[in-house]
């Protein structure tokens, strides 16, 4: 089973690179991040013209979340159980299913902005509240796995600078911990080789030629449980998907897994 990961900055603006990536890659489990549209406006229609079903949870602004598969979709269910608060709403940041006889869960963990900001430790507290909701399922002994983009690099080599970090976001003691803290439940995290490079990088700014000097950060992280991660036969950044026009500053963090589906 093949099974990835993608914060793909608007589904709607990306969806022709979309379909044709899933066609190509020969993917069957995809877990979408930001996808920036209500579940009304979510492109089930061409999903299912490829053989994909989809469970979305979105609001149509700057979140959302997806589950897209072909070995079946099951389970499903919407948000983090106990999830704070920003601003007043609960936002659409995790959805689960069962895939093939996986269960996964895609989440895109809120950004901090600013270590100072309300934001941090909404996102902190987020960060807890998924610990607890993924607790269960990382001890089970089902193959289980928590995909997306984190918005936190592990390790000061998960940076292309990390002088170029002091007091941000992202690389805190506090983010690192929280990040500590969900492995603790019985979590492993899967780091993809590089395509190119010495360093497995996921994102990339869009300014001052961020990926062309591969000023990147590994962010989009794939936190498997053990018969998960002991599953896994490959594992890669296919940094080719953020070349070119039109594509999304992340790339596609891709997991082959030896496992028989079974939907």
């Amino acid at each position: 089973m093949r099974i990835a990961t993608w914060n793909v900055n608007s589904i709607t603006s990306r969806l022709p690179r979309l379909l044709a990536w899933l066609e190509s890659s020969g993917t069957d489990v995809l877990c979408v991040q930001e996808l920036k549209c209500g579940d009304e406006a979510f492109p089930s229609g061409p999903l299912r013209d490829l053989g994909y079903e989809a469970a979305s949870h979105g609001t149509g602004r700057w979140n959302g979340v997806a589950v897209i598969s072909r070995v079946g979709l099951s389970e499903v269910r919407t948000g983090l159980p106990g999830g704070p608060e920003y601003d007043g709403a609960v936002e659409p940041r995790a959805v689960s299913a069962v895939c093939g006889g996986v269960r996964v869960w895609s989440v895109y963990v809120p950004n901090g902005r600013e270590v100072d900001h309300p934001h941090y430790t909404y996102k902190l507290e987020w960060l807890a509240a998924l610990r607890t909701a993924v607790a269960a399922d990382a001890a089970g002994g089902r193959p289980f796995a928590v995909l997306g983009d984190f918005n936190i690099a592990p390790a000061d080599e998960d940076v292309w600078d990390i002088a170029q970090f002091t007091d941000a976001t992202h690389v805190t003691e506090a983010e690192r911990a929280a990040l500590a803290a969900l492995r603790e439940t019985g979590l492993r995290d899967v780091v993809p080789r590089p395509l190119k490079y010495d360093h497995p990088f996921t994102y990339w700014d869009y300014r001052m030629l961020g990926f062309p000097k591969n000023k990147g950060m590994r962010i989009d992280l794939v936190y498997g449980n053990a018969p998960f991660a002991g599953a896994v036969s490959d594992a890669y950044v296919d940094r080719e998907e953020r070349k070119g026009k039109g594509a999304s500053d992340h790339a596609p963090v891709v997991v082959d897994l030896d496992v028989e589906t079974a939907g």
